[in-house]
């Protein structure tokens, strides 16, 4: 019987390739060799969006993580621990696009069930951590993506959607499905975290000399 983090189209066999391994030659510089095992992050990342990049589908595959305690020097399940406890690991197939609502209290109050439902509308995911038949979405329900002023957070892969809402969200799935990857970040008009429309306070664009200075 398969654990939740252990499904059944596992790959025989994993080899990182050029970039990955520039990469982890970067990452493995940062640590001491007595301390290397505290590289096991980043490794996972690696191996992650080397999956991305080769299938479509950013997950770690056991093999993979086989190969990272290896090189880390490390029982196997050291690595397979981290993998399963962090929810930005993967350790299942997954879509092309990795929608992840944030339903902690600031987002649900400013609408994130909005956003469920234009995510299960647009894709036919009927619930939490399924896949969409055509193999593009998965959708994960997330704690907080720590963006609460830009609330309701979409996040798509690595990227932050914000300020979002059921018709916006339906618009950015169906950008998505043909290929386009919107800007991310605000979907109103403000800059960063600042009010919409604009800075309200500290209007000027030069500071006034010192009193006495003129």
């Amino acid at each position: 019987m398969n654990t939740p983090w252990k499904p059944a189209e596992q790959p025989s066999s994993f080899t990182f390739d050029a970039d990955s391994e520039r990469e982890i030659e970067e990452v493995l510089t940062k640590y001491p060799a007595a301390r290397k095992a505290s590289a096991v992050m980043p490794l996972l990342y690696i191996a992650q969006r080397q999956m991305g990049r080769q299938t479509g589908s950013a997950w770690i595959p056991l093999v993979a993580m086989d190969d990272i305690a290896a090189r880390l020097d490390i029982a196997a399940i050291r690595v397979y621990e981290v993998a399963s406890f962090y929810t930005m690991f993967n350790t299942q197939p997954i879509g092309r696009y990795h929608l992840q609502v944030c339903t902690t209290t600031p987002c649900w109050l400013r609408g994130s069930d909005d956003v469920t439902s234009a995510c299960k509308k647009a894709t036919g995911i009927s619930t939490f951590g399924e896949t969409s038949q055509d193999g593009l979405f998965t959708l994960t329900q997330v704690e907080c993506l720590g963006a609460c002023s830009n609330a309701p957070i979409l996040q798509v892969d690595d990227d932050f959607y914000e300020d979002m809402d059921g018709p916006r969200t339906e618009a950015l799935i169906a950008a998505l499905r043909v290929g386009q990857y919107p800007k991310p970040g605000p979907s109103i008009d403000r800059a960063g975290s600042a009010p919409e429309g604009g800075r309200k306070t500290l209007l000027e664009t030069t500071a006034p000399a010192p009193s006495g200075t003129e």
